[in-house]
């Protein structure tokens, strides 16, 4: 059974960092992408950011690209999405997932497993 788990989030003042971990049980078939997805309070799921399984390419919403970034240590089964520069509209619970494929990787649909979310708050 695949399974995700997403830590690292918190509380932090605005313009401070975290770093958010998402660890698979390593069941997974690979090779897969890896995205991360973020829920507002009463927004809708929106795409954050990906990487392919072998690091080399990945694809950033505009309203983080340059803020945050995201790598993964496949020997550990975990990515990373470091987060700086933080404001307050980048408060949500952010979700990692899992695709088999190479498509459409911004849309939630294309995923086949997720975790449990990690929320993080930026306090202005």
């Amino acid at each position: 059974q695949v399974r995700l788990a997403e830590s690292g989030g918190g509380l932090v003042q605005a313009g401070g960092s975290l770093r958010l971990s998402c660890e698979d049980s390593g069941r997974t078939v690979r090779p897969y992408t890896t995205g991360w997805f973020r829920r507002a309070p009463g927004k809708e799921r929106e795409f954050v950011a990906a990487i392919n399984w072998s690091g080399t390419n990945t694809d950033y919403t505009d309203s983080v690209r340059g803020r945050f970034t995201i790598s993964r240590d496949n020997a550990k089964n975990t990515v990373y999405l470091q987060m700086n520069s933080l404001k307050p509209e980048d408060t949500a619970v952010y979700y990692c997932a899992l695709s088999g494929g190479l498509l459409r990787l911004r849309l939630p649909f294309s995923y086949n497993y997720w975790g449990q979310g990690t929320q993080v708050t930026v306090s202005s």
